[in-house]
Order: C-alpha cells, then structure tokens, then sequence
C-alpha cells in the first residue's frame, strides 16, 4: 500500500511539475503590424508626393522605392546598377565591428566594477559616483582629448562606445549582485563560505537576469556609440556615422534615408539577439521579457 502511494504521489508531483513548466502561448497576430507599415508606408508616398513638387527640395523625403533600391544597390551616376552598395555595406561591416568590440570591453569593465562595488559598502559609495560621472559627462567635450591621446581611428570609435555603452552593465549588474536573498547570505556566512565562493555560488547565479538585462541594454547602446564616434573621429576607415554624413552634405536623399534605416535595423538586430541569449539563458527561471 506505501508503495501505491508513493508511485501515486510521484505521478502528482511530475504532472504538477509539467504543468508548471508549460506557459500559455500567446496567439501570434501578424496582420495588425502589416496593417500599420502598409499605412506608414502609404503616408511616406504621400509626403514624398509632396515634397516633389516643392522646388529644391525632393531629397528631404524621397520615395520609398528609391531608399529601397539604394538599400541594395548602387544608385550613383558612376556605379554600376547592378551591383550591391559598396559603401554602404562596407561601413555597415566596419560600423558592426567596432560596436562588438565596444560591447564586449563594456560587458568586462562594468562586470568587474560592479563585483568590487559589491563586495563592501564602502568600495560602493567611493567607486558609483564615477560610473555616474562617465554617464553623465559630454562625449563632445572628450572628443579632442580621446583623439589626441589614441588617434582617430578604430580605438577612439570603440573608446567612445565603451563610454555609451558602460553604465547599463555597471548598474545592473550591481543590482544584480545585492539582490541576492538574505536568508542565504546568512546561511552561507553561518558555514563558513569565503567571499569569493559566496560570489561564485550565491551572488553571480541570482545577479545573472539583471545581468543579461544590462547586457541587452548596452548592446543597443554600443550601435549608438559606434555611430557616434565615426562621426566625431572621421579619420580611418568610415562607417555608417561619416556615411550618414557624406549623403546629408551631398544632398543624397535616398542614399541618406537607406543608410539610416540600415543602422537602425542594425541596431534592432543586436538588441533582438541579446534579448535571446537571455531568454535562452535564464528564461527558464526568470520572465525575461
């Protein structure tokens, strides 16, 4: 009869279990997005309609199907048409470069700051008010300054984007790390447990949603930067910030409108993959959302 009932009862817990672990799946509706960008794109025929009857002033809206054959091919007088857009796809490669390498100096420095701020109080209040700072302060006003020390090339552009991108990492990783139950900060001072094993094995695995969160964060951040500083260093190899700007001065309206939308599904791309690498990391513990 014990038997019975212990079978029974593990029968219980595995369905209740199962049914823990299942989540309802929200109906995917497609056709409202559809809807909006058949609407968005309807009223940008319009103003491009507009604006070119206007004298002087058809590249400030340009038809989407001129941004769109800019996207992909070589619009200028001198290129050929067939071919993709050397330059645009070209600093789009230069531009993903430095932003990756922006983002991972930023996922290493803010990490390691905040796991000393975490440690003591004391390290906390004398070390956060820089990462304020660093926030807070003008990239515009260190521009001269990062150019002169590092040149103005590929290390002042990821500078620049460490800069942009380094807080959300500090700051939430930080919280991360003092989020950790206190119950069990006791029990583990109670055995006994270095710091570095409390770290370890209680404070990075509960810290690791804030975390990826800050990491998703900075991600966007580091496109930003990386645009950012190709267009304060416009020495070197160009990226999509000089590219935005060459297009805007030459009056290039279509070129111009494509390198935009290039950067920012750039940019909605690397926050799409990191918003995934941790709902693959964590999502099955925590509603990362």
């Amino acid at each position: 009869m014990a038997t019975l009932q212990e079978a029974a009862a593990r029968r219980n817990a595995a369905a209740t279990s199962t049914l823990t672990r299942r989540r309802p799946r929200k109906p995917t509706s497609w056709w409202q997005p559809a809807v909006a960008f058949a609407v968005f794109v309807g009223l940008w025929y319009a103003a491009a309609a507009y604006y070119d009857q206007q004298v002087q002033l058809p590249y400030l809206v340009p038809y989407p199907h001129l941004v769109f054959a800019a996207m992909i091919h070589d619009t200028r007088p001198d290129g050929a048409p067939t071919s993709f857009n050397p330059d645009l796809w070209a600093s789009l490669g230069r531009t993903t470069v430095v932003s990756l390498t922006g983002l991972a100096v930023a996922i290493v420095i803010g990490v390691l700051w905040a796991t000393v701020m975490a440690q003591a109080k004391g390290l906390e209040k004398a070390l956060y008010p820089y990462a304020v700072v660093l926030q807070c302060v003008p990239i515009l006003a260190l521009v001269p300054l990062i150019g002169a020390l590092f040149g103005y090339d590929f290390v002042s552009r990821v500078i620049v984007t460490v800069m942009i991108a380094l807080f959300p990492m500090v700051s939430n990783t930080l919280f991360g790390l003092q989020a950790a139950d206190h119950a069990q900060r006791e029990l583990f001072a109670l055995q006994g447990a270095s710091p570095f094993t409390r770290l370890l094995k209680l404070q990075l695995p509960a810290a690791l949603p804030s975390i990826f969160v800050g990491l998703r964060t900075s991600a966007g951040l580091s496109v930003i930067g990386a645009i950012v500083g190709d267009q304060f260093f416009q020495r070197g190899n160009p990226g999509l910030g000089v590219l935005i700007q060459v297009t805007a001065s030459r009056l290039m309206g279509p070129e111009l409108y494509a390198t935009i939308i290039i950067a920012s599904l750039y940019g909605i791309a690397v926050f799409l993959v990191f918003g995934l690498i941790g709902r693959l990391a964590v999502g099955r513990w925590f509603d990362f959302s």
